[in-house]
């Protein structure tokens, strides 16, 4: 999630509120008010709410319904004041920013390991034992930790990795090891398939499931998540802002509280994981714990979605499949969402070029028509000459 501004200036316990004004000024009716309840919600002191923890499926981790997704954070004291105000999870990965994240969490980590759950991840690619366990022992020396207490497997795009013999067998031996204490899965595409493999697998060898999920997702989605929350895999939701556009359609309002409101309605969501840069984004984010969600809210949703519905795409991945050219569609328009979304023009291109040339944008230009079909309705053709615009 990606909301642009910076918290420049602000003491560590000293935060501009905005805990409620989404929910406010949605009830108001005059962009005037609106305004006025913004600044006042931007001149009162903020304080940190009461944390709210659930427990992650069959691990037994007791974790903060709002958690820290470490991805796009460029320096420590966000986290630190994050974990020192009763988050209690953070999420990263070997991939971000070239491995330069991890090193930003581990600095965060200092004098408070014992206090946070530390997921990371594997490489994309990784599924040979030794690239297995290379990845996992770079991740520790990187982190400063003895051990990580989630390892994920990295964007799971169908059920078949969760059941390569090798990954598993060096997944078992760091858990022997002592390296490792739960194991997961991450996945933006095919997403039901692969929750419902984790539910089926007759090992039940993956503890927990990172899973895109918000207002937009498709039914499925959510019927899988409850499935295999059911079944004990703890599931934790990111994408969470459907994208975190910035659009003029709400004015001052920001959806975004009213997003992580809508996930974490959904028992079965043990925690969501927004990716938060800056102060401001923190006291945000971390001020709907405890919070319901309300008919303001559901207003909040329906004005955004208005807004990026002619172009936000929700990564189902069905448009793939017909697709002449095998065009990995919802991953070059996930690429194009961290640009214009997420305004990170550096994950939006280290995330493209994962893509094979033959699988990209530019395989458009062999077909003279685009004959690929959005289930949503959204122009394919029209996203894929964006993209080659955008992340050339």
């Amino acid at each position: 999630m990606e909301k642009g501004k910076r918290a420049a200036g602000i003491g560590r316990r000293q935060f501009l509120k905005v805990g409620m004004v989404g929910t406010a000024s949605a009830m108001l009716g005059g962009s005037a008010l609106a305004d006025a309840a913004v600044h006042y919600a931007q001149s009162a002191p903020f304080a940190f709410p009461q944390p709210v923890y659930r427990t992650l499926g069959r691990t037994g981790l007791k974790i903060s319904v709002v958690s820290f997704g470490a991805m796009l954070t460029p320096e420590p004291e966000v986290l630190k004041i994050a974990f020192d105000n009763g988050v209690n999870y953070v999420d990263t990965a070997r991939k971000y920013m070239d491995g330069r994240n991890e090193e930003i969490v581990a600095r965060a980590l200092k004098g408070r390991r014992d206090n946070v759950y530390v997921a990371t991840k594997t490489l994309p690619g990784s599924r040979s034992k030794d690239d297995i366990i290379r990845d996992v022992e770079t991740s520790l020396r990187t982190l400063e930790t003895d051990h990580v207490d989630i390892i994920q497997l990295h964007n799971l795009t169908d059920k078949d990795r969760i059941f390569v013999p090798e990954t598993r067998e060096a997944l078992a031996r760091l858990k022997k090891d002592g390296k490792v204490r739960f194991c997961g899965a991450t996945t933006h595409k095919n997403q039901p398939e692969v929750l419902n493999a984790l539910v089926d697998d007759k090992d039940r060898f993956f503890d927990t499931c990172l899973v895109g999920y918000n207002f937009e997702s498709p039914k499925e989605v959510g019927e899988a998540i409850n499935r295999a929350a059911g079944a004990g895999v703890g599931i934790i939701a990111m994408k969470t802002q459907a994208g975190g556009y910035k659009t003029g359609a709400l004015g001052k309002i920001s959806p975004h509280q009213a997003a992580l409101k809508w996930a974490l309605q959904n028992p079965n969501v043990t925690m969501a994981i927004p990716g938060m840069k800056d102060l401001a984004q923190l006291q945000e984010d971390i001020a709907v714990m405890g919070m319901p969600f309300q008919y303001a809210d559901e207003r909040i949703l329906r004005r955004y979605h208005a807004a990026v519905a002619g172009f936000y795409c929700d990564l189902c991945g069905t448009c793939e499949g017909t697709c002449p050219q095998g065009v990995e569609i919802s991953t070059v328009n996930r690429s194009l969402m961290y640009a214009e979304g997420y305004r990170d023009r550096g994950l939006a291109l280290s995330t493209y070029r994962e893509l094979p040339v033959t699988a990209s944008a530019d395989a458009c230009l062999d077909c003279p028509v685009c004959t690929a079909q959005c289930a949503k309705g959204l122009n394919i053709a029209s996203k894929m000459a964006r993209a080659r615009a955008v992340l050339a």
